[in-house]
């Protein structure tokens, strides 16, 4: 396995970065996630574009996307596999202990890892713990990603393989990866961006290609909703089957069924699609 470090491929042991990486100390980061089938990746652009908002929005120097697409297309071509996980991480690089950057520019580092088709449907959970809809790094992609690690760690623990947050003020927001829909009287709906969620390229293509309703949700929205769906990377769109100790029978439902065939349809005739 060979990874793209700070300028060029290196061999798995010997891909380090500084231990006083900015991105190791204080979270000083910001990463995009881009699946590959049979070493082409999918919608790299929009996430490239994403990778862009997310480092002005954490005050760190624009990436060079030239330099990332070079280095995408080195590790998957190094790296062949039938469905992998192309992780994108750009931190603020070489720094003092503590908040402040340092000035020795960014690290950029380039991985892929192979993983699994994910099944058609899934449970999930809703946990205590709240998105701020008005924090410092709302709507950016960050490496500050502990506070999901515990979220889906408790979801594991209760046989699910996600968990669904509130925003702080009790409205339907997000997953710790993932963007979530559900259906009401047929219609598909999806938080807006507003409510502190990640504006994530699978959702939004979901929303352009399903004509999918951004709407404004209570959290118990998911005590009713005839359907429920998650979005993201490698989930691409995927059913739930249940939400805490609530069963929905026959999922995936039809309006689900359909939102993921109009995406595998959509997403197998263009590879890099742009938003309307």
């Amino acid at each position: 396995m060979k990874l793209w470090v700070n300028g060029g491929l290196h061999e798995a042991e010997t891909a380090l970065v500084s231990v006083l990486d900015h991105g190791l100390t204080v979270g000083d980061g910001i990463f995009e996630t881009v699946k590959v089938e049979r070493g082409e990746t999918f919608a790299l652009t929009l996430h490239l574009e994403r990778l862009t908002r997310s480092a002005r929005g954490l005050g760190l120097p624009d990436p060079d996307l030239d330099e990332v697409r070079r280095a995408c297309a080195a590790v998957v071509g190094t790296n062949p596999m039938e469905l992998g996980r192309l992780r994108i991480t750009y931190t603020g690089g070489l720094s003092p202990l503590g908040s402040e950057r340092g000035d020795a520019g960014a690290s950029l580092i380039v991985a892929l890892g192979e993983t699994g088709r994910r099944a058609d449907s899934t449970a999930v959970i809703t946990v205590p713990w709240t998105r701020n809809e008005r924090g410092a790094l709302t709507g950016l992609k960050t490496t500050s990603y502990a506070e999901n690690v515990v979220a889906l760690a408790r979801a594991r623990e209760r046989g699910a393989t996600e968990a669904l947050f509130a925003n702080t003020v009790g409205r339907l927001c997000e997953g710790t990866g993932s963007n979530v829909f559900v259906v009401l009287d047929g219609r598909i709906h999806t938080p807006p961006v507003s409510s502190g969620c990640l504006a994530g390229i699978t959702r939004a293509l979901a929303v352009e290609w399903t004509g999918a309703q951004e709407t404004d949700l209570p959290l118990d929205v998911l005590e009713s909703a005839e359907e429920i769906f998650l979005t993201s990377t490698l989930r691409d769109v995927q059913a739930v089957h249940r939400v805490d100790g609530r069963e929905l029978t026959a999922a995936p439902g039809p309006v689900t069924a359909k939102a993921m065939r109009v995406f595998d349809e959509n997403a197998s005739r263009d590879r890099d699609p742009r938003l309307a």
